[in-house]
């Protein structure tokens, strides 16, 4: 019998994430600072199933950048996946030269995931009789195998894998293959926004799915399920489960323009790899592929170290000393320990990662390295043998939590007792549910880690790795992974108070290592007197929470329902017929076949319809702009209107945003569920969403203080131009005496058609823009805005100067800073490639303004929320979003806060020009900022 010849098809984006990851506590980076993990980890995978599978077809497929069908039926699918990390997003590009060096297609279309891509040809490969291995780790892919097709699985991180058939999946899953795409839709998948049913997980999911086997015919029998709470989730939810069901389905009939014959393995360009092995300094991987003749041999010994791997010791091999304590006398001693101390190491264990949805199952102390405390809470549980039984309550061993409480609580809260932490804005959080408020906090490793390196991984194994070279044991130790994990209350408590101990222990050693490395770097002032105290003021803001008029956005939802009706009805008016507005396909059909407009982009599956194409085609009809504002509206609805009221807390009533104080490069917050940084402000629509964020009191007030045109502000101060400086000392209106400079006009004479351009120039210089890119932005030829920006670095020279010092001072330290000290290393500023040189040269132009306006804002915070707490206010600072800070104000305290909000932000650093900071008041949000 002839063998069956094999395809492998590569998930290309996927498996570069997590190669990326696999090394994220000790990062591979060359000599010049270029981050290679992720195009190393990827390369030798690629080269283990060529060595080792020999295929006779191979294609690695990465995902589309534009948005895909699922987008447009879900306008909320991925929107909450977090942006690709720098380093890796360059990698990208050098990734795809090594496939490319290696002969393998790279297969990219435009509107498509790579799952639905993959998923296709695999099915063209089985009807010809090849034998298809899918390469990656996502669970989608497990509804795709069959006989002809199995997932060639990566474990523990690349280094091993396992392929998994028809058996596996019935196996692992208790379902087939084809039954995968109804369990993920019931389940849902909150990475990617996939909705599924409310209280459904996996285990629920399969079980349903076993006795009715599919979605349709769990619905069309719900009334059939046992589980009351169950069955009313599903039955209100049936659109739900469905939409998540398609969504989840990958495709395998996208139209591709592909021989699949012409995916024959091929033998590499040896030159080429030769070339890009020796730029990424991969030593190891040249000799394996015997490329070493062909490389010049230049700083091997240097190389060869940085591929040695690292010795770490563990628990297994370092002394220690940790206890249960077991005993209210124990407890005692303990606490006497404490209250001596120059410095205390603690960490809460609870039941779950939200601290305001959690239960704290225990606390462990360490005062001096190599011994630490572990103090198990005794708390009720709950647990279920099977999906329609009762949960069981039963209590884990330990001391009352009222008893613990009565011991610890003093010491928490007594500011002279000084402590450190990782992470402590979480513990802060727990602790305040019971009532216990953190003081005293001189510390934090997660967030010292983050100074130090912002664009690396601040846990605490990461920190753990590479500054005491020890590693820490890992969470899934004690909870598992998958299906299989299980709550921090079920695990054996002398296996928590191990992992509770060491984690309390590890944070106390790293504390003097961080603080040293700060010191050396001068970044232990910003650290003291902005970073440190800013997680009290966090997680203030985060346990206050901020009020919701739910009943406002019903009815406007219901208005923006009533609008969308109006916008279908005159779409389909203007189209002459009707069909379905979120289908691309369906859209491109109407608007280029019947209405015969002119295509502005194609794709290779046919015309685009993006926003870019909609805004080109509003000048030739009226149906694109009533598009778009169907796009706009049903988004705003969808990501705002109705998602907001669901994250409402039931116990406080309270949406409680989470603040990210370690998530960006630059300095600035983020928050996540809700994502406020992203509430839009410059549609009347819009605007409007804020009006549902009221005070939390019927007759308190909202108060809003916004720093105007900060970042300008800040660049005219660190460029020195006195042209700048003297309009913003002047109060002039900053785009318009640009605009006077810039086409040489008296300041009365601007227009609104020069002003919008002065506009653009102005914050486009902040973040290096290029002739081309003013062009674009600004609809002009490309000479008239090279022109433009010649113009403006005449009338500021001293731009110019600044823009062209900060690069000069990047390629010399290979970093940036921030006045106060903040830095972003550049490491591709040094670059041979033009495309990566030049965006680290844009990073590191508005890295100084970004992050200084980052440093001003939060120094800002933290000198207003320590007057509010000094003067017993009942006020709160509830939210931070950009250059915005927003209160809940007590009527009797709003001219005393309006005093110390103007000073605190207006004299948060002394600059060469005025902060001006515009300040509202009102009965929402919308009020307050008008």
């Amino acid at each position: 019998m002839a063998k069956k010849e094999k395809l492998f098809l590569l998930d290309g984006t996927a498996l570069a994430y997590r190669a990326y990851y696999a090394f994220i506590g000790r990062p591979l980076v060359t000599s010049g600072g270029m981050n290679v993990s992720a195009v190393y980890g990827f390369t030798n995978s690629l080269i283990k199933i060529l060595e080792e599978e020999k295929p006779d077809y191979i294609a690695v497929v990465f995902d589309s950048s534009q948005p895909t069908f699922r987008h447009e039926m879900h306008p909320e699918y991925k929107a909450t996946r977090e942006k690709m990390p720098e380093d890796m997003a360059i990698q990208l590009q050098k990734l795809k030269e090594v496939i490319e060096a290696f002969n393998i297609p790279i297969l990219e279309i435009p509107g498509y995931e790579a799952d639905d891509v993959m998923g296709t040809i695999a099915k063209i490969a089985e009807s010809k009789g090849i034998e298809t291995y899918l390469v990656t780790g996502d669970k989608d892919f497990l509804q795709l195998v069959s006989p002809m097709i199995k997932i060639y699985r990566p474990t523990k991180g690349l280094a091993d894998i396992e392929i998994v058939d028809v058996d596996k999946v019935k196996q692992e899953w208790g379902v087939t293959p084809e039954q995968i795409v109804d369990v993920l839709g019931l389940m849902g998948d909150k990475v990617d926004n996939v909705p599924g049913v409310p209280g459904i997980g996996e285990k629920t999911a399969v079980q349903l799915i076993k006795e009715f086997g599919s979605i349709e015919n769990l619905i069309k029998n719900v009334d059939r399920i046992p589980t009351q709470k169950i069955k009313e989730n599903l039955k209100s939810s049936i659109e739900k489960a469905l939409l998540s069901k398609t969504l989840v389905t990958i495709k395998t009939d996208v139209p591709l323009d592909i021989n699949i014959y012409s995916l024959k393995a091929s033998q590499p360009n040896r030159e080429k790899l030769a070339e890009l092995f020796y730029e990424l300094e991969f030593k190891s991987l040249i000799k394996k592929l015997g490329l070493t003749s062909a490389v010049r041999e230049v700083e091997e010994e240097k190389i060869e170290e940085q591929k040695k791997p690292v010795k770490y010791s563990s628990i297994k091999t370092e002394p220690h000393q940790y206890h249960i304590i077991k005993s209210i006398d124990e407890l005692k001693d303990l606490v006497d320990k404490l209250k001596s101390a120059d410095l205390v190491s603690f960490d809460t264990e609870s039941t779950g990662i939200e601290p305001l949805n959690a239960d704290l199952i225990g606390i462990s102390f360490a005062v001096k390295p190599g011994e630490a405390f572990y103090v198990p809470v005794s708390v009720e549980t709950t647990s279920s043998d099977s999906l329609f039984e009762l949960e069981k309550k039963k209590k884990t061993h330990g001391i009352e939590i009222e008893t613990v409480l009565k011991y610890v609580k003093p010491i928490l809260e007594d500011p002279g007792i000084k402590k450190c932490g990782q992470n402590l804005k979480y513990d802060m959080l727990l602790m305040a549910k019971y009532g216990v408020w953190i003081s005293g906090i001189s510390f934090d490793t997660m967030v010292a880690g983050y100074i130090l390196n912002p664009e690396g991984s601040h846990t605490l194994e990461a920190l753990a790795k590479e500054y005491l070279k020890y590693q820490v044991i890992p969470i899934s130790q004690l909870i598992g992974e998958g299906r299989f994990q299980r709550k921090m209350s079920e695990v054996p408590v002398e296996k928590v108070a191990e992992y509770a101990c060491e984690d309390a222990d590890v944070t106390l050693k790293l504390v003097d290592k961080l603080k040293n490395e700060l010191e050396r770097r001068e970044q232990l002032k910003l650290c003291e007197e902005v970073e440190f105290p800013l997680v009290e003021v966090l997680a203030h803001m985060e346990f206050s929470g901020v009020k919701l008029d739910t009943d406002l956005l019903r009815e406007m939802s219901k208005e923006l329902d009533r609008m969308l009706d109006n916008l279908t009805h005159d779409i389909y008016r203007l189209a002459g017929t009707e069909f379905n507005i979120n289908s691309p396909q369906q859209l491109a059909d109407v608007l280029f076949k019947k209405l015969k407009l002119p295509p502005v982009k194609t794709t290779k599956t046919g015309y685009s319809t993006d926003v870019e194409v909609l805004e080109e085609l509003a000048k030739e009809h009226p149906i694109a702009e009533k598009l778009l504002e169907y796009r706009q509206i049903q988004k705003l609805k969808s990501t705002y209107v109705d998602a907001l009221p669901k994250l409402v807390n039931p116990k406080t009533g309270k949406v409680h945003t989470s603040f990210n104080q370690t998530g960006t490069a630059t300095g600035r917050l983020s928050s996540s569920d809700p994502n406020l940084q992203n509430i839009p402000i410059r549609t009347e629509i819009g605007r409007e969403i804020r009006k549902a964020f009221i005070p939390s009191e019927p007759d308190w007030f909202i108060m809003s203080a916004d720093y105007s045109q900060i970042e300008l502000r800040i660049m005219a101060h660190l460029s020195g131009d006195e042209n700048l400086i003297s309009a913003f000392r002047k109060g002039l209106d900053i785009h318009s005496s640009t605009a006077a400079s810039v086409f040489g006009v008296r300041p009365e004479d601007v227009n609104y058609e020069m002003r919008r351009k002065a506009k653009e120039v102005n914050f486009g210089i902040m973040y290096g823009i290029s002739p081309y890119g003013l062009s674009q932005r600004l609809g002009i030829p490309q000479p008239e805005a090279k022109k433009i920006i010649e113009v403006y670095f005449q009338r500021f020279p001293k731009v110019k100067e600044y823009i062209d010092k900060t690069i000069a001072e990047a390629r010399q330290k290979g970093y940036v800073a921030t006045l106060l000290g903040r830095r972003r290393y550049v490491p591709d500023i040094n670059s041979r490639n033009r495309t990566v040189r030049e965006f680290a040269e844009r990073t590191a132009i508005n890295m100084r303004i970004q992050g200084t306006a980052a440093d001003l804002i939060k120094l800002a915070m933290v000198r207003i929320y320590d007057e509010m707490k000094k003067r017993k206010f009942k006020s709160k600072m509830i939210l931070q979003v950009h250059d915005e800070l927003v209160f809940d104000v007590a009527p009797d305290e709003v001219e005393q806060l309006k005093e110390i909000v103007l000073d605190k932000m207006q004299n948060a650093l002394q600059l060469d020009v005025p902060l001006v900071v515009e300040l509202g008041v009102g009965k929402n949000w919308y009020e307050a900022h008008e």
